[in-house]
């Protein structure tokens, strides 16, 4: 990691924490120690913010699969772009995939999220995509689950606009977020094997949606 890129990515986490810590209630629950070596981390996506919110949960270094939009944002596409994290780019969504795997053998972990969007407004999850389910087992990186809650209607509908084209975001400025980050898990077998990987992408994504319920829990018991 390039000592720019360093400087860069601490200066957003720590923009990124500080608001965390006045702005946000983080209710945050972990069920096993993280560990050793570069890491998977998977987690439901119900609103635009969570890239950023993840990174309050890990001190060491975590590039985040992010839309290509953001990273034309003035300053804070830039800001994105330098400390290291991964734009997922609409026309050539395998330069992602690549790129995460070379950071994940290079010893970075990685953050994705295996819906491919955001999740449904209404509530739940989309089915899992491929992506995180090939990447474990290609680089034979433990994945780390992730289930995160809060009450979807307090999530702002913002349009942003550049170079003509016109994204709606859903962002949680503030509030109760509750986050719970579960056992890691192992995965083996032949990438090749359609059903083997369809099969892991399903228990990935049931592990999340099992640990989101387990926070949406924790914040709506009375205490």
């Amino acid at each position: 990691m390039k000592t720019t890129q360093k400087m860069a990515y601490k200066l957003g986490r720590k923009l990124i924490c500080l608001y965390a810590q006045f702005l946000l209630n983080m209710d945050v629950f972990w069920q096993a120690h993280l560990p050793a070596g570069p890491k998977l981390v998977v987690a439901n996506h119900p609103s635009t913010t969570d890239p950023f919110y993840l990174l309050t949960l890990f001190p060491q270094p975590l590039s985040i699969l992010i839309i290509e939009h953001a990273f034309k944002a003035p300053l804070f596409g830039g800001l994105l772009h330098h400390s290291g994290h991964i734009p997922v780019l609409s026309a050539d969504r395998h330069a992602a995939f690549d790129t995460a795997r070379k950071q994940l053998a290079e010893g970075r972990s990685v953050a994705i999220f295996p819906e491919g969007d955001l999740s449904p407004r209404q509530g739940g999850s989309l089915p899992a995509r491929s992506g995180a389910a090939r990447l474990a087992l290609l680089t034979g990186a433990s994945v780390v689950p992730i289930g995160i809650y809060f009450r979807r209607e307090r999530a702002r509908a913002l349009v942003s606009k550049f170079h003509g084209k016109s994204e709606t975001g859903y962002w949680y400025l503030r509030g109760p977020y509750g986050v719970t980050i579960g056992e890691p898990m192992q995965f083996q077998g032949d990438v090749e094997d359609r059903v083997h990987v369809r099969s892991i992408s399903e228990i990935i994504m049931q592990t999340i949606n099992s640990l989101a319920l387990a926070s949406q829990k924790r914040l709506e018991t009375p205490v």
